[in-house]
């Protein structure tokens, strides 16, 4: 592992020490840059994995998503690939720091290389980049823009789990609901029983994120789920936690997240 100083170096504006799991898992995180916050945590709530499984987190930033699943699940290996070296060093000072195997794969998810080429996973999850340029200006820390923002069309990510998936894999997605129609559109004609569970701020709210979840050779029909609502009420009345009952458990003791 490195050192927190040396870390400190590839992260001139330095780093937090975060509290995931309601502490169970200590991450550190750039003070400025991307931070990771509930959507890695519900990522690893929703993959269906089992003790034994071979996991790959495409994109895993300071690997959130990963170490919470791994937390989670007992006795996986977990593997990552990460575009950006830095994060990648942070994801494995973050695996260390909290008694988890975690390998990782510095790499673009479009050009792995040959020794991840050549591995199959049961489960594979990610977070791909959601931020539409078009729509405005980029983020003003390079790190972010890329986790934001990044050039890799959604095709690629997709077509990375189609490939590395086992037989009956499955593939767990979390994106922003505008990106929707790209995703299903990537998906549909490579992976099949595909569900999305859409998910809302609050009740009679429209969605803002959704999770999908999609079988490598399944056969299942399309599913569109009721909306995954995470606070209590119809609006925000007072400063203080309103998150539901399932979504606590999820965020606080890294609960499993079931499809409806």
């Amino acid at each position: 592992m490195m050192s927190t100083l040396e870390l400190q170096q590839h992260f001139p504006d330095g780093l937090t020490d975060d509290g995931f799991l309601s502490g169970r898992l200590q991450i550190l995180q750039p003070r400025k840059g991307y931070r990771a916050g509930a959507d890695p945590v519900l990522l690893a709530a929703a993959c269906p994995a089992k003790p034994g499984d071979h996991i790959l987190e495409a994109g895993c930033g300071a690997g959130v998503a990963s170490l919470c699943l791994g937390y989670r699940v007992k006795n996986l290996t977990l593997t990552g690939v990460e575009l950006q070296e830095k994060y990648a060093r942070l994801a494995q000072e973050n695996a260390g720091r909290n008694d988890l195997d975690l390998t990782i794969y510095n790499a673009d998810i479009s050009t792995i290389p040959a020794e991840l080429k050549a591995k199959v996973f049961d489960q594979i999850i990610m977070n791909p980049p959601f931020f539409d340029r078009s729509r405005g200006s980029s983020a003003p820390d390079a790190g972010k823009d890329i986790a934001l923002a990044g050039e890799t069309p959604t095709e690629t990510w997709i077509d990375l789990a189609a490939r590395r998936l086992k037989p009956k894999g499955y593939l767990t997605l979390i994106q922003d609901i505008r990106r929707l129609p790209d995703v299903l559109a990537a998906t549909l004609s490579r992976l099949g029983s595909v569900e999305v569970l859409p998910i809302s701020a609050r009740q009679g709210r429209k969605a803002h994120l959704f999770l999908m979840r999609a079988r490598k050779e399944g056969r299942a029909d399309f599913m569109l789920h009721s909306p995954l609502v995470t606070h209590l009420g119809d609006q925000h009345l007072q400063d203080a936690e309103s998150y539901t009952d399932q979504i606590r458990s999820i965020l606080r003791d890294g609960s499993m997240l079931k499809f409806p």
